[in-house]
């Protein structure tokens, strides 16, 4: 924490407490005046009594309003209220006690001009300065008076420069602390899309596994054994993606992901059509890794919900209006589940696509089911088909 209390920000300990009272304390040097002449100006007993409770309050209500709205804003209400305390001390402790009360003007104007409104703060300051000036004609101290009424008002303008500065460190300070919160409710979206993309398909694949352990396990064992440890082998993967998707370093690799898939349909019973290894020399890193959650997303969908024995993935390149896209094409020959309505997979898929300026197209087609994923590519000078 630093040693000094930042503008708009109420004290965080004991030293920046006590800096804090003295910066502000020290002004009170100027009450010297009224001081003196209660200890020598002649009053009465009952005028110095008073005098002294009055000077008390105005010194309080100075230092609540501007210690405590300069750091941490009281409320509307409050603020004018003190303000009123002040507006009424000040002229009837100056036209009743002296001219030697004169200054407490100046500190009446610091206060309006730090903690009022702007445009209460426009009237309020130069209608001071004019009622200082004139409690100092009934005491015969016109000269006096015009040079102390250039300082009331020009303090006055000047601190509210100062008040408008800690109001608006104070609306940045909550900005940052909501843009944090923004960023903390992103980071946790992005983190149930991950491990809804990554257990959903490992798990489906460790289920469709079991059941097959199953039932080979009384007529083929040896077969049964390596279906079991295929489903342990899944399990060590989905555990380190869950570790990296949770640390915020997995990106997903294309190549790796249509390898993977392969597998996963052939293990479903699945005939699967899947493109040799693709050329991403042009795909951007973040496109790349949309693309893969797509593929991975797809084929879970086909494995768990669509009925097919059949899909076709294929990877292509292509020119469009807007520039060069690589299209990610997944489709079945199923009548299951797979188009009726997005679910969170294919919600959280069409957040993850426009995030790297692409697009997701899934529906029904004539034979089953068809989703498409594009995202933009860099320029390139040839531009051919990848599948």
């Amino acid at each position: 924490m630093p040693k000094h209390t930042p503008v708009g920000w109420p004290p965080g300990n004991r030293r920046q407490v006590l800096v804090k009272t003295l910066w502000i304390g020290v002004w009170l040097v100027f009450l010297s005046s009224p001081v003196e002449d209660l200890v020598n100006g002649g009053h009465s007993t009952g005028a110095t009594v008073a005098g002294a409770v009055g000077l008390t309050a105005f010194v309080g209500a100075y230092l609540t309003l501007v210690y405590r709205n300069m750091g941490r804003s009281f409320s509307p209400r409050v603020v004018l209220t003190l303000g009123g305390v002040l507006g009424v001390l000040a002229p009837v402790l100056a036209a009743t006690l002296g001219s030697a009360w004169l200054g407490l003007f100046v500190y009446l104007s610091v206060a309006w001009g730090a903690t009022l409104p702007l445009r209460a703060a426009y009237w309020a300051i130069p209608a001071s300065g004019a009622l200082m000036y004139l409690i100092a004609l009934r005491f015969g101290e016109a000269a006096e008076a015009r040079g102390l009424i250039l300082l009331v008002v020009l303090i006055g303008f000047a601190m509210t420069g100062v008040g408008q500065l800690v109001r608006t460190t104070i609306e940045l300070r909550k900005a940052r602390a909501t843009v944090a919160q923004l960023a903390a409710n992103e980071e946790r979206l992005r983190l149930a899309r991950d491990l809804h993309d990554l257990l959903g398909h490992s798990l489906s694949l460790i289920t469709l596994k079991s059941e097959l352990a199953g039932r080979m396990l009384p007529d083929h064992p040896d077969r049964a054994a390596q279906q079991v440890a295929d489903i342990e082998q899944v399990s060590r993967q989905a555990l380190v993606d869950v570790r990296e998707a949770v640390t915020g370093y997995r990106r997903p690799r294309l190549a790796a992901e249509l390898a993977g898939m392969q597998v996963a349909l052939t293990a479903a019973g699945v005939v699967a059509e899947v493109p040799a290894e693709p050329d991403l020399a042009t795909v951007p890193e973040e496109s790349e890794s949309a693309l893969a959650w797509a593929l991975r997303e797809a084929v879970t969908n086909v494995v768990r919900h669509s009925g097919a024995d059949r899909c076709v993935i294929q990877l292509l390149h292509r020119q469009t209006l807007d520039g060069p896209v690589l299209e990610l094409s997944v489709e079945d020959n199923g009548s299951g589940g797979s188009g009726k309505g997005a679910g969170n997979g294919l919600t959280g898929l069409t957040e993850r696509l426009e995030k790297a300026g692409g697009t997701l197209e899934a529906a029904r087609v004539r034979h089953g089911f068809r989703l498409v994923a594009r995202v933009p590519t860099a320029p390139a000078a040839d531009v051919g088909s990848g599948a």
